[in-house]
């Protein structure tokens, strides 16, 4: 199946599964391949090797990546049952392999500095981004978030919290997703392991973050 089809035929099974479990607000064929697979795209310069996906919802960017590079190995997460369902769906329906969904809060995981990117898309402000993604990265990998264009006060307010677990940013870019729409991608490198205790549990990264 080539990846045109792929797309079709996650668009199929993203619209059957949205009357359900209220996925994305998106409508319409073209809108997707814009908004979510062009998007996704984005990233793609920026993740490589093993990849953890937070609050995949809707599975974007993480199905994209993996379609568009099938040497990716990628975990996907969310803290919803019924969309990691609908993941484990869509991962079946494709017959994808090195691609996962797990259910759990990113807090809950342990395979502290086992990824060399995490990404994270439409989940939350960078400084709680910085915290939830940092401590999952290993020394030398990247925290890839996607975020609109006018996103300067939070690379101001993650200041701390990134330099804090362990990380800097190395690049901030600007990319046009169509005549007026605007992305950016901040590529924050982790050149030292995370103190332990962070994530912190309980909701902490959003309720207080490291600001």
């Amino acid at each position: 199946m080539n990846n045109e089809k792929i797309y079709e035929k996650l668009y199929n099974l993203l619209t059957e599964y949205n009357s359900r479990f209220n996925l994305t607000a998106i409508k319409g064929y073209e809108d997707y391949l814009v908004k979510h697979v062009r998007d996704s795209m984005l990233g793609l310069p920026y993740v490589n090797g093993r990849v953890l996906d937070i609050g995949s919802g809707a599975g974007f960017p993480a199905l994209v990546l993996k379609t568009e590079k099938p040497e990716l190995d990628v975990t996907m997460t969310d803290s919803v049952g019924k969309k990691v369902n609908y993941l484990s769906a869509v991962i079946d329906a494709l017959e994808m392999t090195g691609i996962r969904a797990v259910h759990t809060r990113i807090e809950d995981l342990k395979d502290f500095g086992a990824y060399d990117t995490v990404t994270a898309r439409a989940v939350a402000r960078l400084a709680v981004l910085a915290e939830y993604g940092l401590p999952f990265v290993r020394t030398g990998g990247a925290l890839v978030a996607y975020k609109a264009a006018d996103c300067g006060e939070e690379i101001k307010e993650a200041g701390r919290a990134i330099k804090l677990l362990g990380g800097e940013i190395e690049r901030t870019d600007e990319i046009k997703l169509t005549d007026d729409i605007k992305r950016t991608i901040i590529v924050v490198r982790k050149t030292s392991p995370s103190p332990k205790g962070y994530p912190r549990k309980g909701n902490k990264p959003r309720l207080s973050p490291l600001v």
